[in-house]
């Protein structure tokens, strides 16, 4: 099958979320099982930085945005065996941050996105390649479906490319003010309730959930929750009219780059087989931040690890909440991010105060990042809501126990150790009480080493690789396609 992958952000060339992190590894898993994969992406700043391995490429295509033209260049490059192409133009995507800083993002967002889900189209016949998939992401590339449906629908070449639209998060739709559709290049048509118009405004997300042959988001239990007026972000009901087209797949991880047993990043690797190494881990990363010895040395407390974006999403006005809890007990905190300044106020001053609690910020220490998933006894994930998740599935990989909200992907992929198959600590009500009682369930638990030992293994030997979901993928693809052979029939 000839497969597209299109996203705004492909790990490592760009990363800004989970998303990323998906285009980097499904696509090389589809490769290995016979499917012809490529990628398309901006060839954002970061990308021109990392600079070994691309080409620069010789097509360009132009691309009318409100009667201006663009010129769209392509370089080439390879993700372990993916063909990779960069569709570059320096106006657009020669920036210092993927979408901008704060809520809105940059200004022009609208017209850069359209600009490359255009020229990404564009480039397919440069090729000659042409995808029986086209699998988009998130609201950067939801103009793919509209465009296919409508303003190339009546082209030869365009007509056996079905569309699988990916959600990645709901909370972010793509919403510009109305008069952005003509920068995009769309006409007034298009502002209905039957496409993008939303109060007022453009959503690219709506666009692309209505036009899409199919729809997935990244797990079942978030399947259910975007299709409720809670967890819906204003679009549950578009949604619950393709509900029968909505599918909810669990993400894997890449489970060579998240491997302890051969993880060049820990001090000793380790394995569910022989945990020795984990117990060194702990003591050398205790020490590169400078844990304050504990004053009793026979006690082994359990170390509580996070990595994360710290947002309200995340929970952490739960954590600034219970700082001061942790503050008074033996337990200590490592906590690696960046985000909302109110909560790195609070944890910064918190780390000030208390020799056990270490807030490490500033540009993403990927390094430090697999050294806390390692080092860590209780990984904390008190998420309000949670598409996927994938800081839960690196956890159990490494033999970190997950303390989660049973939200989303985490209530898919983490099992109460109260359970028979147990694998971490969940928690249901989203208040400070309820999480702090189930991180102190945890405590309890880690105090019996045995059966701490039982719960950790059965975390590590979980199979947390894109071996199942790219299955599923492949099913999902096959229907699009057949959704899409209906529809033209």
């Amino acid at each position: 099958m000839k497969i597209l992958f299109v996203a705004s952000e492909v790990t490592p060339f760009a990363k800004s979320g989970g998303l990323a992190d998906v285009a980097g590894s499904l696509p090389v898993t589809l490769r290995t099982l016979g499917h012809d994969v490529r990628i398309m992406m901006p060839f954002h700043r970061s990308v021109a930085l990392l600079g070994a391995g691309i080409r620069k490429g010789r097509k360009s295509v132009d691309i009318t945005l409100n009667g201006v033209v663009k010129r769209a260049l392509l370089r080439g490059g390879e993700l372990e065996g993916v063909p990779l192409y960069f569709i570059e133009n320096r106006e657009y995507f020669d920036r210092d941050s993927l979408y901008g800083t704060g809520p809105a993002g940059y200004p022009d967002n609208a017209e850069r996105f359209a600009f490359f889900c255009r020229a990404a189209l564009e480039f397919c016949k440069r090729l000659d390649f042409r995808p029986e998939i086209i699998h988009c992401h998130d609201w950067q590339t939801a103009l793919i479906p509209l465009l296919l449906r409508h303003e190339l629908k009546g082209e030869l070449f365009y007509r056996n490319c079905a569309t699988l639209y990916t959600i990645h998060n709901l909370a972010y739709q793509g919403l510009f003010p109305r008069d952005s559709l003509a920068r995009m290049g769309l006409d007034s048509s298009y502002f209905t309730l039957d496409q993008l118009e939303y109060y007022g405004e453009v959503n690219l997300m709506k666009g692309g959930i209505l036009n899409a042959d199919l729809i997935s988001t990244v797990s079942p239990t978030y399947r259910g929750e975007i299709l409720t007026p809670e967890q819906g972000c204003g679009l549950e009901g578009i949604l619950r009219k393709r509900e029968k087209d909505l599918f909810g797949v669990i993400n894997g991880i890449d489970t060579r780059r998240w491997n302890p047993e051969t993880d060049r990043n820990l001090h000793r690797n380790y394995s569910a087989a022989a945990l020795a190494g984990k117990k060194v881990v702990k003591r050398e990363l205790r020490k590169e931040l400078g844990l304050k010895e504990l004053e009793l040395k026979e006690l082994d407390a359990p170390l509580l690890g996070m990595v994360s974006r710290i947002v309200s999403q995340k929970g952490f006005h739960l954590i600034e909440e219970l700082l001061p809890r942790f503050e008074a007990t033996d337990l200590e905190l490592v906590i690696l991010g960046s985000g909302d300044q109110q909560y790195m106020t609070a944890l910064a001053a918190a780390a000030g105060r208390c020799g056990r609690v270490r807030f490490c910020t500033g540009s993403f220490n990927d390094p430090l990042a697999h050294r806390i998933y390692a080092g860590s006894d209780l990984f904390l994930m008190p998420s309000r809501y949670e598409p996927c998740g994938l800081g839960q599935l690196i956890a159990l990989r490494y033999g970190a126990a997950p303390v989660v909200r049973s939200c989303g992907g985490l209530a898919d992929t983490v099992t109460d150790a109260e359970q028979p198959a147990g694998t971490g600590f969940l928690f249901e009500e989203f208040t400070a009480e309820a999480f702090w009682a189930t991180i102190l369930r945890g405590v309890e638990l880690y105090g019996k080493p045995e059966q701490w030992k039982r719960l950790i293994r059965r975390g590590m030997l979980t199979d947390l690789s894109w071996d199942l979901p790219v299955k599923r993928y492949e099913e999902l693809y096959l229907t699009a396609q057949e959704r899409r052979g209906r529809r033209l029939s």
